[in-house]
This record gives structure tokens, C-alpha cells and sequence, in this order.
């Protein structure tokens, strides 16, 4: 079952800008750009489903998380410095606000996800709902075959019925 699926709405337009820049030969240029991606890396360690978003020089108050269903939504902003009588001679840092979806599986327990920022990065731990951790299932041997209780179906007398093994 899977955990996450990744969605950046902004992919297919972020490399039209970048293949446009490209073609007229702005590779760099003296002026910032708005940013073009979160970083992420995700995996499973145990009981917990882990990301890491790389986030630098964004303001912490700036991030956004929300859940809504299977979908989580996490939202930054990074801002243009405001300096007086700064003549700025290159500009080429990211700025902006930006946003990342991720589709998580029914396996995760997103009323317990913790969220964590430190140096540049904010990390996500979703626990991994107990009803789907992996668990190990006792076979006792038993010296004569046991009686299972059939369940009565609508229309069926409500007798008990016994089925040996």
C-alpha cells in the first residue's frame, strides 16, 4: 500500500520558465526569482512515515500546514529583503511563497503528525495507524478439530450452526 504520492502544481510551469530562460539566455540574471520547488525526501523508519521539505531563509511563522481527507498541503513564503538605500548589484536568491501536496495513504495517522523547522528544514512524522502496523498473529495446535460459529444470514433460521474442520 502506499504511503504518499507526490503533487507540485507548479512542475510543467516551473520548467516552461526555466526552458524559456534557456532559450533568451537568462540563465542567472541581476534580478531574484520566484522560487521553483520545495525539496522533499520521504521514507518509512518503523512506525512513522517521515519527510524533509528544504526550506531556507523562510520565515517559520510563514508555514502553512493543513490536512484535508488523504491530502496534505504544506504552504511557505520566503520574502524579498526590504533594505534602505540598498542598491542591490545581483539578486539572485529565491523569493516567493510556494506550495506542496502530498497525497498520503489511509494508513497514516494524520491527527498525530508532528512538525518540526530547524535549519532550513521542516520535518513531518505521520505515525503509521495502528490498525496497519504489521503485527504477528499466534497459531495455537489444537488436539480436535474446533467449532466455528456461523454467522445467521437474513432469511436463515438463527440457529447455531457448527462447521468442523
Amino acid at each position: 500500500m502506499a504511503m504518499l504520492t507526490a503533487y507540485d502544481p507548479f512542475a510543467a510551469t516551473n520548467a516552461a520558465f526555466r526552458a524559456l530562460d534557456q532559450l533568451t539566455g537568462r540563465g542567472g540574471g541581476l534580478t531574484a526569482r520566484p522560487l521553483s520547488g520545495m525539496p522533499m525526501d520521504a521514507y518509512r523508519v518503523g512506525d512513522n512515515f517521515v519527510a524533509h521539505f528544504d526550506l531556507p531563509g523562510v520565515d517559520p511563522g510563514s508555514i502553512d500546514l493543513q490536512v484535508e481527507g488523504t491530502t496534505l498541503t504544506v504552504t511557505a513564503e520566503r520574502s524579498v529583503p526590504q533594505l534602505e538605500n540598498a542598491e542591490w548589484a545581483i539578486a539572485e536568491r529565491p523569493y516567493g511563497s510556494y506550495t506542496r501536496q502530498l497525497v498520503l495513504g489511509r494508513s497514516l495517522d494524520t491527527d498525530r503528525l508532528e512538525a518540526h523547522y530547524h535549519d532550513g528544514v521542516l520535518t513531518l512524522s505521520i505515525p503509521v495507524a495502528e490498525k496497519a502496523r504489521a503485527r504477528k498473529i499466534n497459531v495455537t495446535r489444537a488436539d480436535t478439530p474446533t467449532a466455528v460459529e456461523g454467522r445467521t444470514i437474513e432469511g436463515e433460521s438463527s440457529e447455531r450452526r457448527s462447521v468442523e474442520s
